[in-house]
């Protein structure tokens, strides 16, 4: 599939796909006429990317990340490095950090409003 196609299937802008090639996340075949050509694997591969970037990892984690997953059902692979394993286990203690002070947060922001609330 071509690129616009790609970007209309994962709702994710052309320009985004470009830099994922780039970074080394997507690969595409070209076409004599220098356009790029997607798998259709490439489909489930941006989705992960989304999901990785949503879960805050950067590019450079992303990059190591993938090779160790499998697209279709997100398993470890036995290219994932003890290095790696740390990593993503920071990366996740950092993310729980994150949710204890969202929760903290809104949980301050009942207590406020309650009292608001109070006649």
């Amino acid at each position: 599939m071509r690129i616009g196609e790609l970007a209309r299937r994962t709702n994710v802008s052309e320009r985004s796909l470009r830099y994922y090639e780039k970074q080394g996340m997507l690969s595409a075949e070209r076409t004599p006429g220098g356009h790029r050509e997607y798998p259709e694997a490439a489909v489930d591969r941006v989705i992960r990317i989304q999901e990785l970037f949503a879960a805050g990892l950067c590019s450079e984690k992303i990059v190591q990340l993938l090779p160790c997953m499998r697209d279709t059902d997100g398993g470890p692979s036995v290219v994932a490095t003890p290095k790696l394993v740390a990593d993503l286990t920071a990366e996740r203690a950092r993310i729980d950090r994150m949710i204890a002070d969202l929760v903290r947060s809104r949980d301050t922001l009942d207590e406020v409003i309650d009292a608001a609330r109070l006649p």
